[in-house]
């Protein structure tokens, strides 16, 4: 398999940012990482093996980048301002200086996002923020509102990185629901221990999309499934192919 270690500067985040890409050829994927994560997680917690027989056979391409969540949606001490303020410029950092790249290198196709736990958070953000630049999604076991990192606390960024709050007041006639309802969005999640605020806000996200006829496919798997990464291997195995349409 084709792995190359990429770092750039980010004029978004005024820093060195890296990252790394797995494959030669296929459907570009970004993968972002769990909480406190790091670009090398799809290595380092051996995601890369389930995803490796789609790489080899040029069926996709992984762009595995970095995040900073602990300057942001994690760091629950600090100011909630702030804090948000960090988080967009991640947003912007992906989307106007990392994906300019991706499309340059993959004939300007759509991006799948992927993710879990907090990954999928930002996976799905991407996505129902920008289906124009994503076309894809597949997000486990997220969080899709703000209570859970900001309490109470709910300013226009917070709002707007928000799936839940800020898909529930779209316009039905917006641009947008085309996009949604001709993609593929999933948003999967277990039942098991650690799976509780993110069932919650899933079921609450599913009741949106329902009630705004945002085509949206969600799964919910047994009692047994825990937020762990076994469960996440095998949620791969069952729906990349799904994903890919293969």
């Amino acid at each position: 398999m084709k792995i190359e270690y990429r770092k750039h500067y980010s004029h978004h985040l005024g820093r060195d940012m890296e990252y790394k890409v797995y494959g030669h050829a296929g459907k570009p994927v970004m993968f972002i990482p769990c909480q406190a994560g790091r670009f090398w997680d799809f290595e380092s917690f051996k995601m890369i093996d389930y995803w490796a027989k789609w790489i080899e056979a040029g069926q996709c391409i992984v762009y595995s980048v970095d995040t900073i969540d602990n300057e942001a949606w994690a760091n629950k001490g600090g100011d909630c301002r702030t804090r948000i303020q960090n988080h967009e410029n991640w947003f912007n950092y992906i989307t106007r200086e990392v994906v300019p790249i991706i499309k340059a290198e993959n004939y300007d196709q759509g991006i799948m996002t992927f993710g879990m736990s907090m990954g999928a958070m930002h996976a799905a953000n991407l996505y129902y923020r920008r289906p124009d630049l994503f076309d894809s999604c597949f997000a486990i076991s997220g969080l899709y509102d703000n209570k859970e990192f900001f309490g109470d606390y709910c300013d226009d960024l917070v709002y707007n990185n928000c799936p839940n709050l800020y898909l529930a007041n779209l316009d039905p006639n917006h641009h947008y629901m085309g996009y949604y309802n001709s993609q593929k969005s999933l948003i999967v999640v277990g039942q098991g221990r650690w799976e509780e605020p993110l069932l919650e806000s899933t079921r609450w996200l599913d009741t949106v999309c329902c009630q705004k006829g945002i085509k949206t496919r969600f799964e919910y798997w047994g009692l047994d499934v825990d937020h762990d990464w076994p469960w996440w291997y095998k949620m791969v195995d069952t729906y990349v192919p799904w994903m890919l349409g293969i």
